[in-house]
């Protein structure tokens, strides 16, 4: 009579207490860092992980808690000790600086129902304005404000228009230094009225998400501040 010959790690699991049978699905990295050029539009990666645990583990679903990012695993089940491959798509879009996202795996492992998949995009910063909110109260002095923008990238950029989304104010700018820094003054006609608005800052960028950026400016209520309103 033939004999059925099983996998050495079912032999294994089968010499395990039941209680102690678990998976346990892990990355290489505690979080998996993304760092795209300041052209790209999306940035792409493979992450290696592993079941640690001591029973197979079946994927059921996996979800991002970001519509600007996606991943996707190599297959559905994963032996105990065997390693699987990730890809995961970051959509750059207008982000900038550091921002930490996360991706949800669904398990059928009591003990592990969740994976969460940390990760953390570092988006060069190439424009900065400061401050990027102009702000006055009702009743204030129509005083003019400043903003500068500062092209930190490592080519230079010059602002070649700026435009307003509200008739209501005067603006205009000056140039500090040719390429890498910028004045923009706003001055609203009066502030009688709650308003909010935006600069349209076009530029010379050979990049073309960089070749317009957004300012703001608002006249609000002081009570409003103190309720948490802020503005855009």
């Amino acid at each position: 009579m033939k004999r059925l010959r099983l996998p050495a790690f079912l032999l294994c699991l089968w010499s395990l207490p039941a209680g102690l049978l678990r998976a346990e699905l892990a990355t290489e990295a505690a979080v998996i860092e993304l760092k795209p050029r300041p052209e790209d539009e999306s940035v792409m990666t493979e992450f290696v992980f592993m079941n640690k645990g001591t029973k197979p583990v079946r994927v059921l679903t996996i979800d991002s808690a970001c519509s600007c990012l996606s991943a996707s695993l190599d297959k559905a089940v994963y032996a105990p000790g065997e390693k699987g491959i990730g890809k995961a798509e970051f959509k750059v879009s207008s982000f900038t600086g550091r921002h930490e996202k996360t991706v949800h795996v669904q398990t059928d492992d009591p003990e592990q129902p969740e994976w969460v998949i940390h990760f953390a995009l570092e988006v060069p910063e190439v424009v900065k304005i400061e401050p990027k909110t102009l702000q006055w109260y009702l009743g204030d002095a129509a005083e003019a404000k400043t903003t500068r923008v500062t092209m930190t990238g490592t080519a230079p950029m010059k602002i070649t228009n700026i435009t307003s989304t509200r008739e209501r104010v005067e603006f205009s700018w000056k140039e500090i230094i040719p390429g890498r820094e910028y004045e923009v003054t706003v001055k609203p006609v009066d502030t009688r009225e709650v308003m909010l608005g935006e600069l349209k800052i076009e530029t010379d960028s050979t990049i073309p998400k960089y070749q317009r950026q957004l300012a703001f400016f608002s006249i609000f209520r002081k009570e409003a501040e103190n309720q948490g309103a802020s503005p855009p």
